[in-house]
């Protein structure tokens, strides 16, 4: 998935800029001589995993600059070390001062969750399960957020509410149980979806098996209750994990055997990694 040039990240850099920039920059206006040449570079001040280093580009592009070369020194979802530039730009001094901060601010956001997914990624290495996202990301950023995910090794989860079923814990309140939920989404959703449905205890557990459902969702279970639970289910269903998980707690459910452990804090959560631009005289 390569989000860059889709038309919700283009408004959303174009916000960016009508924040930032407003009526100009007055401060570079009146230090740098208008048309005078720079070159400046975006590095690493510590180690992360780099996402969004196409987004450079695209930031230039929608603020209609052409006259700026942007040369990329490393790759996306690639773990580097503190110091590291991850690339050059060469243009108009005034154009990069400018946009330091719209780009930093993209950058740093998005290598943040890839560094975070990544630690997460690493922590069930061996096991089988995955690291999923949410739903849970900034609005506006929900295709960077999950670009970001996926840089960092981590498995997108829907994109959306029209993306796929999962029936939780209101839907089977509003419809007086598992079962009737499960019927009646069967009745009016597309035969090509997946309908996977949220159960907090066991004995919702053998409700969905009952009813045949494709994944089951354990949620905020204790890690007793999701081995209970993976044993009980056997293969008959997709697992998924969910509720609280943390680094320190990610690897003990992993060894439950589920297929996926999601992660509100991958994009809920994430911190701005450190990046500068630096312009060289």
């Amino acid at each position: 998935m390569t989000p860059f040039a889709q038309p919700g990240v283009r408004r959303l850099i174009r916000l960016a800029l009508d924040e930032d920039v407003g009526r100009g920059d007055v401060t570079t206006a009146g230090t740098v001589e208008e048309g005078s040449e720079g070159e400046a570079a975006i590095v690493a001040r510590e180690p992360m995993v780099v996402a969004g280093v196409p987004i450079v580009a695209a930031i230039f592009e929608v603020a209609g600059i052409t006259s700026v070369h942007v040369i990329t020194k490393v790759e996306e979802g690639m773990a580097i070390g503190s110091d590291t530039v991850a690339c050059e730009l060469r243009g108009r001094a005034a154009t990069l001062l400018t946009l330091e901060r719209v780009i930093l601010n993209f950058l740093q956001r998005m290598c943040g969750v890839a560094t975070l997914t990544r630690r997460y990624v690493e922590a069930v290495e061996g096991t089988h399960a995955k690291i999923v996202d949410t739903r849970k990301t900034v609005p506006g950023w929900r295709l960077l957020d999950k670009y970001a995910v996926s840089a960092g090794g981590g498995v997108n989860h829907r994109f959306g509410l029209d993306d796929g079923v999962l029936v939780k814990d209101n839907h089977i309140v509003a419809c007086g149980g598992i079962r009737p939920a499960i019927e009646r989404v069967r009745r009016a959703a597309h035969h090509l979806l997946r309908v996977e449905v949220e159960c907090e205890t066991l004995d919702d557990v053998d409700e969905a098996l009952g009813v045949g459902v494709e994944a089951i969702l354990l949620d905020n279970m204790a890690t007793n209750e999701v081995a209970a639970a993976v044993r009980r289910i056997a293969g008959r269903a997709r697992i998924e994990a969910s509720g609280g998980v943390t680094l320190a707690t990610v690897r003990e459910i992993a060894e439950t055997g589920v297929d996926l452990i999601s992660v509100g804090a991958l994009t809920h959560s994430a911190r701005a990694v450190d990046l500068s631009m630096e312009l060289r005289g």
